[in-house]
């Protein structure tokens, strides 16, 4: 057990795909986890892990440093300063807060004036992966707010995935997740758009991709969505809804800052069309379905072994 998780009371809010595994590895790692989640059941394993579990995100304002990881803008003003907030104990309030989602510029630095008023430094630390990666030890953070907060959390922080990048003070670390969250709608049509076009030209899905996995255009992203690419497996590690979301911050964003992004409109109308047909639950890797019809082409499971890059 590292000594230097133990220096801090930590607590976490929100053990959804993402928010489970990253409080699960804090606890396994020997740290003082205490753990709210608004359906209290989701978070009972935890306690095997050795985490503790509270009522209300209030109940937490004692601990040094509280990290958050939900679903978006409204549910961070929620937990923190809305009914029972961690924000909302009167004459306490954590040291640090950690927020982890993928969340508005503007919500967060709402969030983020609101700590400061009581004394709470604010750490936007969103990150890139998903479940399969956080449990894999692959997760990466991206990290900015005050430098001090972020020397205090990083031991915490790495104890979290492979890689922790400090980009600056404030929301930083917000324009960076969404541009990241951009990138990946765009790398996720592409891949099924030439995925289809091979397939098309009389190539197994499995050997294209295998090819592309092995050569400079190959990364994590392009192998761990390899197995749902060939066999069709879609349980969800993101859904088409939350990418439109963050597609939509994104345009939000390069409106604002007069930056052209026509890839990034088209593919959120095509991902506004995968939602019209009703895949609202399954994996944004879906979008291989989509793809597939309109070239009016059979998919079936090839029913192939391969790996996903994660071990």
């Amino acid at each position: 057990m590292a000594p230097e998780l133990k220096r801090h009371k930590l607590g976490w809010i929100g053990v959804g795909r993402m928010g489970y595994p990253m409080a699960e590895r804090l606890a396994r790692a020997g740290a003082d986890v205490s753990v709210y989640n608004r359906t209290r059941a989701k978070a009972q394993p935890l306690a095997k892990a050795g985490a503790a579990l509270v009522d209300r995100p209030a109940d937490l304002a004692d601990r040094d440093i509280v990290f958050t990881m939900i679903a978006g803008s409204d549910d961070l003003k929620q937990v923190t300063v809305g009914k029972d907030g961690v924000l909302t104990s009167p004459g306490k309030a954590p040291h640090i807060l950690i927020d982890c989602s993928t969340v508005s510029e503007e919500s967060s630095a709402e969030v983020r004036t609101a700590a400061a008023k009581l004394g709470t430094q604010m750490l936007a630390a969103p990150v890139s992966g998903n479940g399969k990666v956080v449990k894999a030890g692959k997760l990466s953070l991206v990290v900015s707010g005050p430098r001090d907060a972020y020397e205090t959390a990083l031991p915490y922080l790495e104890r979290l995935g492979q890689g922790v990048s400090y980009v600056g003070d404030g929301e930083l670390a917000r324009m960076v997740k969404i541009c990241h969250n951009v990138f990946l709608g765009i790398l996720i049509q592409g891949l099924v758009e030439v995925t289809v076009l091979a397939q098309k030209g009389g190539v197994p899905r499995h050997a294209f991709l295998d090819f592309i996995n092995k050569s400079v255009l190959g990364s994590t992203f392009t192998r761990y969505k390899t197995p749902a690419l060939v066999n069709l497996d879609f349980a969800p590690t993101f859904t088409p809804v939350l990418l439109r979301k963050d597609l939509d911050l994104g345009l939000a964003a390069a409106r604002k800052a007069g930056a052209p992004m026509a890839v990034t409109a088209l593919v959120r109308e095509i991902l506004q069309g995968l939602i019209g047909q009703g895949f609202v639950d399954e994996d944004f890797a879906t979008l291989l379905v989509q793809q597939a019809r309109t070239a009016g082409m059979p998919l079936e499971p090839e029913n192939v072994p391969v790996a996903d890059g994660l071990d």
